[in-house]
């Protein structure tokens, strides 16, 4: 009951991750966002993860396994309340924050219970169940909330979470004993690092997702908070010198091969999230498609992982980690330079050999990166250096998402001046064109109207182009750091990874 109430937390966490993706556009226009300011409801959840993955485990010593995943459950709840709710960007954004610190807190505890509860011989498949729920929970996120967007309204995406919630506490009560809380530990924690990171990445995010809509240091709010997230690093920096036990051990990076897989991670992070966002969002402005259809295409990169998970134990023992991994990279690589091609008719089939080749790239990546990090530095660092890894895997996803808004903002307007000045006024093709709208509408100006909302199509799908090739170029840029990676012990078991 422990190990099915953990992986039930981790499931609902990663869950949440993408389940609002296909259903953004819908969102989007019930809270008065644009398409640019919508990348918050994602970013807001991945940031406070990263700020809450690695308090879990001295959360933990604190009040006890069982009373804290009690009370993450139990705010978990309240948040997905709060965003069923909301009725603007505001207040989606506070829900979504407080989903992200409650729901990141259930995904490492989660790890714990599978490696302390479980006896070794049982260990395979408690990793095997974690590790479909990792994988599949951000992939049929989107089919699910897009299914409940259609069928009923997307607030239900959100309100799906109380009913699990309370099956999960339940499991909770039954399958964990109480601990003392011990609030001694209080001292012991790197308070500087704590605020350090929230305040620092917190601060990044919203430099780069307002940056450009404000002008950049031309805003003063900008500018104050550029100040704040200087302060925050600083405070974070701080902590690591002074704390017995940092916040987040950035020292594991000067570690070769650990830092190889750090920077690898924060690559395949914005390539998993950046492509998961962005293909919901093709396909709603420009194929037309609803929530449910979009989460339909999205599901396609499930299936080859899902595959892969039941010959894991066998890929583990017989593929050479520099091998899986540069072969994951390159697959991503290059599915997402297939989608770099789009046209104004494109639809969800052409992303389907795109989709199909994305799933083996990301279980190939992410599943040999995951032992690596563990392999690549002392036991007793091994909880510090998972907690930096996911961490620097979801600040790739959200400086991912970061990235979309601005270069979406920056090339949509490129694109566009460009076929404009592609269309002479007096050219006779535009011309021919215009004086057959006319006679089609019987109305100039509605004729016009008809020529810029092709030039702004147009320009849409030249840039979501453009957000593809750079994910692919990235991807493929970083294949040498494979170099730096060592091969696995052919005996023992799988670490837990997520």
């Amino acid at each position: 009951m422990a190990v099915i109430a953990g992986t039930l937390g981790a499931l609902m966490a990663t869950l949440d991750i993408s389940i609002v993706n296909s259903a953004l556009p819908t969102i989007q226009g019930e809270i008065g966002a644009s398409g640019t300011e919508g990348t918050w409801v994602a970013t807001a959840y991945l940031v406070a993860e990263i700020v809450i993955i690695p308090m879990a485990a001295w959360l933990e010593r604190m009040l006890g396994l069982r009373t804290f995943l009690l009370i993450a459950a139990g705010l978990f709840t309240v948040f997905s309340t709060i965003c069923g709710l909301a009725t603007s960007l505001e207040m989606m954004i506070l829900g979504r924050v407080g989903q992200g610190f409650t729901g990141g807190a259930m995904i490492p505890t989660a790890q714990t219970i599978i490696a302390q509860r479980l006896p070794v011989r049982q260990q395979p498949v408690g990793i095997a169940l974690f590790g479909v729920t990792a994988i599949m929970g951000p992939v049929i996120g989107p089919l699910i909330g897009g299914w409940l967007t259609e069928s009923f309204s997307w607030h239900y995406a959100f309100f799906l979470n109380l009913p699990i919630c309370a099956i999960l506490v339940a499991l909770l009560l039954l399958g964990l004993a109480h601990e003392p809380v011990k609030p001694a530990l209080l001292r012991e924690a790197d308070w500087f690092g704590i605020a350090g990171l929230a305040l620092g990445l917190g601060g990044l995010t919203v430099v780069l997702e307002d940056g450009q809509r404000e002008q950049w240091f031309e805003s003063e709010m900008i500018c104050w908070v550029t100040a704040l997230c200087a302060v925050g690093f600083a405070l974070l920096f701080w902590g690591q010198a002074t704390a017995k036990r940092p916040i987040i051990k950035l020292s594991l990076l000067r570690d070769r091969q650990f830092g190889a897989v750090a920077l690898m991670g924060i690559v395949l992070g914005m390539v998993l999230y950046g492509t998961a966002f962005v293909i919901p969002q093709f396909l709603a402005t420009i194929a037309n498609y609803n929530a449910l259809q979009s989460g339909k295409v999205v599901l396609l990169s499930g299936i080859p992982s899902l595959i892969l998970m039941a010959i894991v134990p066998l890929l583990l023992r017989v593929l050479d980690i520099r091998l899986a991994v540069a072969t994951g990279l390159l697959v991503m690589g290059i599915s997402a330079l297939m989608d770099a091609g789009l046209t104004s008719h494109s639809s969800g089939a052409d992303f389907t050999d795109s989709q199909l080749l994305r799933g083996v790239g990301q279980i190939l990546g992410m599943l040999f990166l995951s032992q690596a990090v563990v392999r690549a530095v002392p036991v007793e660092d091994a909880g510090d250096a998972s907690g930096l890894f996911n961490a620097v895997r979801n600040l790739g996803g959200s400086l991912a998402l970061a990235g979309i808004s601005i270069v979406q903002d920056q090339r949509m307007w490129f694109h566009t001046r460009r076929l404009e000045e592609a269309l002479p006024a007096n050219g006779q093709a535009v011309q021919s064109h215009l004086e057959s709208l006319i006679a089609l509408t019987g109305n100039p100006a509605m004729a016009f109207k008809l020529i810029a909302q092709v030039i702004q199509a147009q320009a849409l799908v030249m840039t979501y182009n453009d957000l593809f090739w750079i994910m692919g170029i990235g991807t493929l840029a970083a294949l040498p750091l494979v170099l730096f990676l060592k091969p696995l012990p052919k005996s023992g078991v799988a670490a837990v990874m997520h």
